[in-house]
């Protein structure tokens, strides 16, 4: 195996790595704001935990996160509108990195 090949390899498992990374991340912060909702509808415990899955899962329907937003918006109704939720979610994505990084 060459240089090049080595270098290669390396490169494309960083870029690997990369992306998992941040699949999980966004994972973590699409949680992160379905508890945040969940504590504004008074859900606790196991529903919350229920409507933080959906969350999740919310954010498959397409690319980007304004599916995610427009779910949290239309289940948050009054309590919070849609720039309110794209900045929560900005500042949960910091605190879902840092918590991935201590997993680490």
């Amino acid at each position: 195996m060459t240089t090049f090949d080595d270098r290669e390899n390396a490169f494309e498992n960083k870029f690997a790595h990369d992306e998992t990374m941040k699949f999980k991340a966004d994972a973590r912060c699409n949680k992160l704001l379905g508890l945040w909702a969940a504590e504004l509808m008074g859900k606790t415990g196991e529903d919350a935990d229920a409507y933080a899955r959906e969350v999740i899962k919310a954010d498959f329907e397409e690319a980007g996160h304004e599916d995610v937003v427009r779910k949290v918006a239309a289940d948050l109704g009054d309590k919070a509108d849609a720039d309110t939720i794209r900045a929560k979610r900005a500042e949960l994505m910091t605190q879902a990195k840092a918590q991935l990084v201590d997993e680490a």
